[in-house]
């Protein structure tokens, strides 16, 4: 394994050099003799005037560059709520997970990636242009950057959703493989049907007329439908299921799960409004609608927990406040105010009906309900898109979001299966029964997130251990 990832280290390095080289040819051509560079200076002129159309260019690459950041910032919403909902002995595993999805993610959708999903297409497929952004290479068109780094924060997120679905007993080293598989290909080869025209590709979905305006599908329903995948080929962890019936293994830090969702309904604002790309007042509509349809999943799933349970659950609660916001991602901008609430209320009864489906017949583990929140909930949205789209719904609108629905299924479920299944069967995707029990923070990492209040899991009984 170590040869495994120092050879990786070491082609990056290599494949980054000539990379570098090329960007320098291009952009540092020989310099001309000092003759030529005396005559070619400028003569000094008045102060040009800046247009209306470069100021709203200018707008355009700040607002997407600024919704770019409070996208990324989103990743430390996924770290918290994945931490505050899993136990205190595998919270360094969760941040360095969260952490490095997105570190070597990045390195993988700036390779591969992102030419696949926005490089040049004839079938409509994938793109074959644009690796290494070589398009900003040729043209030094600012733009590809701008709009690169947008897009690479969407990547990380489909990433990072899987982790929450096979935490507390999965291999860093393992998370760390598909996690640059996830992001170099299988996400972008999707995103390429549904955005591909967003930059210089044409996917066939889109095509189609397929809504799905801030990724509802391309980014949640993708990385959910890769978690289920996952979680399959893992296995349940250790002490869920006893006697075929589930058992609760509860968080440690409700706050810190808490202190997640509000980081991601915040970043929420620029992943849909950002989705834009340019600074305009249809952000208005955009913004209105995600607050609604996230207050109304809170509502929605409160209330079905306070049923179910006699009491308001406070993590399904969260949970239907996250429902409500993939579930109006992929219609935020064709909705209009009250069907984002109605949207966004239903994405919270099915969130917590999907996860006690999901626990306790289907008996797949997933910790933190990623499957439910992204997976489940991001089919439901881009049906939503089509059935409330407010300049009017067809059957064959309806029938293209059925069939894009299906497709992200087709093509995520099948492919991540596979890789989970060819990692397990060469570097190995769980840990040890015993690493498992004391914790992936000391046998991944050799560290402790909390080495002054957590018991040594020597000095504890062994029937407490599945709940430290």
């Amino acid at each position: 394994m170590k040869r495994l990832i120092l050879f990786t280290l070491l082609l990056m390095t290599c494949m980054s050099g000539f990379v570098f080289a090329e960007e320098q040819a291009v952009m540092n051509p020989a310099n001309p003799p000092l003759a030529e560079q005396t005559a070619a200076q400028p003569v000094p002129s008045a102060e040009p005037v800046i247009s209306a159309g470069e100021v709203q260019k200018n707008a355009d690459f700040i607002w997407t560059l600024v919704a770019a950041f409070l996208v990324f910032f989103m990743q430390a919403g996924f770290a918290m709520v994945e931490a505050g909902f899993t136990r205190a002995k595998n919270a360094v595993n969760i941040i360095m997970k969260n952490l490095m999805d997105f570190g070597m993610g990045s390195l993988a959708y700036w390779m591969v990636g992102f030419g696949i999903m926005f490089g040049a297409t004839s079938t409509g497929w994938f793109g074959t242009t644009g690796f290494f952004l070589s398009d900003y290479t040729q043209t030094k068109d600012p733009w590809i950057l701008a709009f690169w780094m947008f897009q690479v924060v969407f990547a990380g997120t489909a990433a990072t959703i899987i982790s929450g679905a096979m935490a507390e007993r999965t291999k860093f080293s393992a998370y760390i493989l598909y996690s640059v598989v996830i992001s170099a290909f299988i996400y972008p080869v999707f995103g390429s049907w549904a955005w591909g025209s967003l930059l210089h590709g044409g996917g066939w979905l889109e095509n189609l007329g397929f809504i799905d305006f801030a990724g509802s599908t391309v980014v949640h329903s993708v990385g959910g439908w890769a978690a289920l995948a996952g979680a399959l080929v893992i296995g349940p962890r250790l002490g869920k299921y006893v006697n075929g019936k589930a058992k609760a293994i509860p968080g440690h830090n409700i706050t810190l799960g808490a202190l997640g969702v509000f980081i991601l309904w915040f970043g929420w604002y620029g992943f849909n409004a950002g989705s834009t790309t340019a600074a305009s007042t249809d952000i208005a509509l955009i913004a209105v609608n995600t607050t609604l349809a996230a207050a109304a999943g809170a509502v929605g799933a409160m209330f079905t927990s306070w049923m179910k349970f006699k009491k308001s659950d406070g993590s399904m609660t969260l949970n239907g406040a996250l429902a409500g916001l993939v579930g109006i991602t992929a219609g935020c901008a064709n909705v209009l105010p009250g069907s984002a609430v109605l949207i966004g209320l239903v994405a919270g009864v099915v969130v917590v009906m999907s996860v006690l489906f999901i626990d306790k017949v289907l008996k797949v583990d997933d910790p933190v309900g990623a499957i439910s929140v992204h997976g489940v909930c991001g089919a439901w949205g881009t049906f939503a898109a089509g059935l409330f789209n407010a300049e009017g719904v067809t059957m064959k609108l309806l029938g293209v979001q059925l069939l894009g629905i299906g497709a992200a299924f087709l093509w995520v479920f099948p492919t991540s299966y596979l890789l989970f299944k060819l990692i397990n069967a060469t570097v190995g995707l769980r840990v040890s029964p015993e690493e498992e029990s004391e914790g992936l923070d000391v046998g991944e990492h050799g560290m402790r997130a909390y080495p002054d209040f957590q018991p040594h899991p020597v000095a504890t009984k062994e029937s407490y251990l599945p709940n430290v």
